[in-house]
């Protein structure tokens, strides 16, 4: 590929904005900022470009002289116009906002806007767990459950922008309760998701005499070790928590016909989950061609940053004069 200068990239999360300049693979200078995201959009956006400035002067280099832009975002992105479509309670005037003309305004940079989840996967199929792979699925278990695919050597993306994008919402219980989130019945995250935890937790009989009970923080990670301890109700929210997460996995390698399946997720690293799902999927799911790998994420946190380098490459050139130059080749390779 000609144009190889240095990426700005951007993971906007709900906790924490991950911003960082990327070059070959590589996150070079990397800043992490409270989200607030809460706040609308428009008022962050400010201090994202004095972030970038600052990293891009770190390395000797100006902002304005990088290669593009590439931002990864909680929500579904209409692939046709890079626009916002919704959003799930985080920067809620994203969809009001012409991300392309302040990124051109700013920075005099084409930028390319990606789902979170989707970025996270480009990052390890091009620099992680995914490499050498074409068709493969990642699943992120955080505060939801991310989803995403690589079909044929492309990002899945669909007409409207939610292809394998909203697997955590896929129904698992038909006779389940009402998803906050997205009006589904039973979905997966309504199952089994950190924001689903205290419901979940709350509903067991036994847990008010239950160590999670006095957890300051109740997610998987406190689920995960009081069940190594024995604590009937971690063991049974943990055991529930797996069964949902495998047939989660069982239907995206149905549904998209893949060859790997990458999981992330800080709860990734628990030493049963791997296993668990690989042999879930090994057992349940219909491949006749061949038994699917099940692999953790090697990038953890980085992934969506490094995706976003592929991303930001993929964006049209606009100098500083707005004129657009030609869109790079498509291609794999960083």
């Amino acid at each position: 590929m000609s144009d190889l200068r240095p990426i700005l990239a951007a993971d906007l999360g709900g906790t924490l904005i991950k911003l960082g300049i990327v070059h070959g693979g590589r996150v070079v200078a990397q800043k992490v900022i409270p989200a607030r995201s809460h706040e609308p959009l428009a008022e962050r956006l400010p201090e994202l470009e004095d972030e970038w400035s600052t990293l891009a002067k770190s390395i000797g280099f100006m902002a304005t002289a990088c290669g593009g832009i590439g931002l990864s975002f909680p929500s579904i992105i209409d692939p046709a116009t890079g626009r916002v479509l919704t959003h799930f309670g985080k920067y809620t005037d994203a969809p009001q906002l012409d991300l392309q003309e302040w990124a051109r305004a700013r920075f005099g940079l084409a930028l390319s806007i990606e789902n979170d989840a989707r970025a996270a996967l480009i990052g390890e199929w091009q620099c992680g767990a995914g490499r050498g792979c074409d068709d493969l699925v990642m699943i992120t278990l955080g505060t939801g459950i991310g989803t995403a695919a690589v079909c044929g050597g492309q990002p899945l993306r669909g007409a409207h922008g939610q292809a394998c994008g909203v697997g955590g919402h896929f129904t698992l219980n038909h006779a389940g309760g009402v998803c906050e989130v997205c009006g589904n019945i039973g979905c997966a995250e309504h199952e089994a998701s950190t924001a689903a935890l205290p419901r979940l937790a709350a509903e067991l009989p036994g847990f008010a005499d239950s160590a999670l009970s006095r957890e300051a923080k109740l997610d998987y990670a406190a689920v995960f070790r009081l069940a190594a301890d024995g604590d009937a109700c971690a063991v049974q929210l943990r055991d529930d928590a797996l069964r949902v997460w495998s047939a989660t996995a069982a239907n995206l390698v149905l549904a998209y016909d893949v060859s790997r399946v990458v999981i992330g997720g800080g709860i990734a690293e628990a030493p049963e989950l791997v296993p668990t799902i690989r042999e879930h999927i090994h057992r349940h799911a219909l491949t006749p061609w061949g038994k699917v790998e099940v692999v953790r994420s090697e990038l953890g946190d980085a992934a969506a940053l490094l995706g976003c380098e592929w991303i930001g490459r993929h964006a049209e050139r606009v100098d500083v004069r707005g004129e657009t130059r030609s869109i790079l080749p498509s291609s794999r390779a960083l």
